[in-house]
């Protein structure tokens, strides 16, 4: 393997994860509005680190995608 194939390897594995923390983000932030047991400086904190990701993910995927010149 060699060393680009393993850096995009390790891009792909740090996008799932960043992936899946954004899906659980989302889920907590529905799960505490709809029973209604967090305050909206929590709620606000949890929608801030998934925006976070959100860009990170933007970065990461930006990495993998060769630019084409037209």
């Amino acid at each position: 393997m060699t060393g680009q194939e393993e850096g995009n390897e390790q891009v792909q594995l740090e996008l799932a994860r960043l992936r899946q923390e954004h899906r659980d983000l989302d889920a907590a932030i529905d799960a505490m509005v709809s029973l209604g047991t967090a305050d909206s400086i929590q709620i606000q904190r949890l929608k801030k680190r998934k925006l976070v990701l959100k860009d990170r993910i933007q970065q990461l995927e930006d990495q993998t995608v060769p630019d084409i010149i037209a």
